[in-house]
């Protein structure tokens, strides 16, 4: 156990029988009232964000996390087969921890997982960007370049991202892993 005073932004707790990440923490002392921690953290199952008061003396109970990096295999129905690069160990992924950045991510990719206790996976976090090859796109107009328009673009993982329309079948490009978003083209 450790009290309030002893946690800072990054920190894994359980909070109301749930695990969550400290996102905020500020230590408030209001003119004639007692000091304060006003703690803003974030539910590591549903990404709700939850704000509480604590007293300075409060105790939590603070989780022991290690990350580790893993590279991501192969998928097998809702979850994702990872593998540790040292040990060469497996280990199944939900899905759900991902978030979306799971529609974005091929074969290959390093991922970083985080453990409670050195067990259970937690939270799960794919790279910025990745680079990922067109599959399919419509050819653009030649001359319709006069405003930043987008087209439709299925990439080799199946997802339909919206690119540039100078960019055609068969094309490298850099994606963000959070929304898909269309960053640039790679040679």
């Amino acid at each position: 156990m450790a009290t309030i005073s002893d946690l800072s932004k990054g920190n894994y707790i359980r909070y109301n029988g749930e695990v969550v990440q400290v996102e905020e923490l500020q230590h408030r002392t209001p003119g004639n009232l007692r000091a304060f921690y006003q703690i803003k953290m974030r539910s590591v199952r549903t990404g709700k964000i939850v704000e509480n008061r604590f007293r300075p003396g409060d105790s939590v109970d603070q989780l022991r996390v290690e990350t580790k990096e893993y590279q991501y295999l192969y998928q097998d129905g809702d979850s994702l087969v990872c593998m540790d690069n040292q040990t060469y160990d497996q280990i199944y992924l939900d899905k759900s921890l991902l978030g979306d950045s799971v529609n974005y991510i091929k074969e290959g990719v390093t991922l970083l997982i985080a453990f409670e206790n050195g067990t259970q996976p937690i939270t799960a976090e794919a790279p910025a960007h990745v680079i990922v090859n067109v599959t399919y796109t419509e050819p653009g107009v030649q001359g319709d370049t006069a405003t930043r328009t987008l087209k439709p673009a299925t990439i080799e993982t199946g997802a339909e991202i919206r690119v540039p329309l100078f960019v055609n079948t068969g094309d490298n490009i850099k994606i963000k892993t959070i929304n898909g978003e269309y960053v640039e083209r790679v040679k």
